[in-house]
């Protein structure tokens, strides 16, 4: 059996797998609060894996009836394949402990989530890949390892084409004026939020980045609005001259991407794209399925 994880932010999603030899068998699909080994340390991602990996397993087999209670999934699993926000070089170890402990049998890879994204998207193939989603990301990819990155620089710095920068645009326009307000006045009622509630959550509240990126909800259910819809072109238009651009040592002009953004607005990057002189090829909202294919 084999365990993979996507793990961002937020959330992360887990699938376990069996490899019969004929194909590949999803098993389970349960979902866990996101493990960064950035800000959690091993025991912290210790007791996530013990207090709600394991429990949501088990809870999703009795109720798929794939096995009972006295499986012991945490001696058969033999491989996990851990992609991670976080999951640099020095700090991939928290993560592969915390791992093996839990999961005494398995061999165990960690590895960015960038790689992660690639795998889902690219496959074996040569490529670019990119993560669109509350954070941006994108690389040169080989068919097995990245082979150059163009630094995110994160949501105050870069991310151009993220969902946070996409948020920070729509505020900007509509508090300096420049949306109608119109769109400034539909923003308020669907938010609930007032001007200083909103500096607040910006300025003093954990988690900005989560909050502005909220906000790509609001742009997708209101693209009738010619102005919206010009703030997500000119968000992706940014995320390919600072990021895809500079990708000048190879001739490849096929981007995928994975992530909310990316799915979400997927003609309008595909129209981005074709501007450039791109194509976009795969386009996932998550990472997950790709990566089961990937391991198949």
């Amino acid at each position: 059996m084999i365990l993979i994880a996507d793990s961002g932010g937020s959330k992360t999603d887990w699938v376990l797998i069996s490899l019969p030899t004929d194909n590949s068998k999803c098993v389970l699909k349960v979902r866990t609060q996101g493990l960064n080994p950035f800000h959690q340390s091993k025991d912290v991602i210790l007791k996530a894996l013990e207090e709600e990996l394991m429990p949501a397993l088990y809870k999703a087999a009795e109720q798929s009836g794939t096995f009972s209670k006295e499986y012991d999934i945490a001696e058969k699993v033999t491989q996990i394949a851990f992609y991670g926000a976080g999951c640099t070089k020095a700090l991939s170890p928290i993560v592969g402990e915390a791992l093996a402990i839990a999961f005494p049998s398995a061999s165990i890879k960690v590895e960015s989530d960038l790689l992660g994204a690639a795998h889902a998207v690219c496959g074996h193939e040569e490529g670019i890949a990119c993560i669109l989603g509350t954070g941006a990301n994108s690389c040169l990819y080989d068919g097995e390892q990245i082979v150059a990155n163009i630094p995110p620089l994160g949501y105050i710095l870069g991310d151009e084409g993220s969902g946070a920068v996409l948020g920070k645009m729509l505020l900007n326009g509509i508090f300096k004026g420049d949306l109608p307000t119109e769109i400034r006045d539909l923003y308020l009622e669907w938010s609930g939020l007032t001007y200083s509630e909103i500096i607040d959550k910006v300025y003093r509240q954990p988690l900005a980045n989560r909050f502005l990126a909220s906000s790509s909800k609001f742009i997708k259910d209101n693209l009738q609005y010619a102005e919206l819809e010009g703030l997500v072109r000119y968000n992706f238009d940014t995320f390919f001259k600072k990021n895809i651009l500079k990708y000048t040592m190879s001739s490849i002009r096929v981007i995928s991407a994975v992530g909310g953004i990316a799915s979400a607005f997927e003609e309008q990057l595909r129209a981005s794209a074709d501007s450039f002189g791109y194509q976009v090829g795969k386009v996932l909202s998550s990472p997950i399925d790709g990566l089961i294919e990937y391991y198949s």
